[in-house]
């Protein structure tokens, strides 16, 4: 009976070895780099290629802003009754209608920059537009090691217009589609996952077409960083006004150098949202799992995840976090306009000095 259930535990040992090895089975790729599966290998020459000559050398700069921003108006062309393919490429492959759209205005750059890239490598477009994203945000300090999946298929037809949401809109005026995106989000990672999914972007981006006359623009005083001072700074006191040349959603804000957009101070300030808002200004591990898996979603929007390859190990680790979460110079908690009607917003001190201009963020 002893020698029955020793030889029993014995071969519990040696599966669980085997299975343990075949989980970490590594694949040497012709490159030189090991992946967890051979049809990953097709994507490090195209990581090098970008990280070079893309993305300046691996920095979180103006191309790592825009390639992001292109990740989400790709993908959020979807709708169920009005159609659209989701994160399938058809905003290069019918870049001449899907650019037209107002919400699309200024994304042609960024589709131009990265078309010598899509045509130059055996990947469809909808992956190497996720692809892109994913390294380039790898490049700003505090971001998450994002996901990517491989196997999009080529878009078949262009997006409808109007599925992409614009800078004045408030959850309310979000068009039919853009909300069944955001439940379609909420039921999988629940209100905050929206806001970090809608606003991940703005974190280490900055304007160039919301307001024409001030390009490079930033969101926030830490635009090559992927921090959480987009959720203090637009919790600011500050005006909110209609924008110039039109309702271009642009809304005052009290930092000189800084823009803020009318979406934004709507969503840190409706009650809806605000107590959400307010909980990443000082959660930095949350904003990261909340945008990753956020992200992780929106990265194949019409697409079936048992379909595709995990190549999430081809991605780069970010480097950590620069810096705490803190008050710009010049400001006190006094500056804050409390939105939360559950919980007070966290205490911060300032940046030492007197208030300073944020500057703008240089083209490529």
């Amino acid at each position: 009976m002893a020698f029955r259930t020793l030889s029993a535990l014995l071969l519990a040992i040696a599966t669980a070895r085997l299975t343990s090895a075949s989980l970490t089975k590594r694949v040497t790729c012709p490159t030189g780099q090991t992946t967890a599966n051979a049809a990953c290998c097709v994507l490090f020459p195209i990581l090098t290629d970008i990280q070079a000559n893309l993305f300046d050398g691996g920095e979180c700069g103006e191309e790592v802003h825009e390639s992001l921003r292109l990740t989400f108006h790709d993908a959020i062309g979807f709708s169920p009754s009005k159609g659209g393919g989701g994160a399938d490429g058809s905003i290069f492959y019918f870049d001449e209608v899907e650019t037209a759209f107002p919400a699309n205005n200024g994304i042609d750059d960024i589709v131009d920059a990265q078309t010598p890239f899509i045509n130059k490598y055996n990947i469809t477009a909808g992956d190497f537009i996720q692809f892109a994203g994913a390294v380039g945000v790898s490049n700003c300090p505090g971001a998450p090691r994002l996901e990517f999946l491989l196997g999009r298929p080529k878009a078949t037809a262009a997006s409808p217009p109007g599925l992409v949401p614009e800078p004045q809109d408030s959850i309310t005026s979000i068009p039919g589609p853009i909300r069944r995106c955001w439940f379609l989000a909420r039921r999988g990672g629940g209100l905050a996952g929206f806001i970090s999914y809608i606003l991940r972007s703005h974190s280490i981006a900055a304007a160039d077409h919301v307001d024409p006359t001030i390009p490079g623009t930033p969101f926030d005083s830490t635009p090559g960083i992927f921090d959480t001072q987009l959720f203090i700074e637009t919790q600011l006191r500050g005006v909110l006004f209609p924008g110039t040349g039109g309702n271009t959603g642009e809304a005052e804000s009290p930092l000189r150098g800084e823009i803020r957009l009318d979406s934004d101070a709507l969503l840190a300030r409706d009650s809806r949202t605000a107590c959400t808002w307010q909980s990443f200004a000082v959660g930095q591990a949350n904003l990261q799992a909340k945008f990753r898996a956020a992200m992780s979603k929106m990265a194949i929007i019409g697409h079936n995840r048992a379909n595709m390859v995990d190549c999430s190990d081809v991605i780069p680790v970010p480097k950590p976090v620069v810096g705490t979460p803190h008050l710009p110079a010049g400001k006190t908690m006094n500056d804050i306009e409390q939105a939360c009607a559950t919980a007070p917003f966290p205490s911060l001190t300032a940046d030492p000095g007197p208030a300073t201009s944020v500057p703008p963020v240089p083209p490529s």
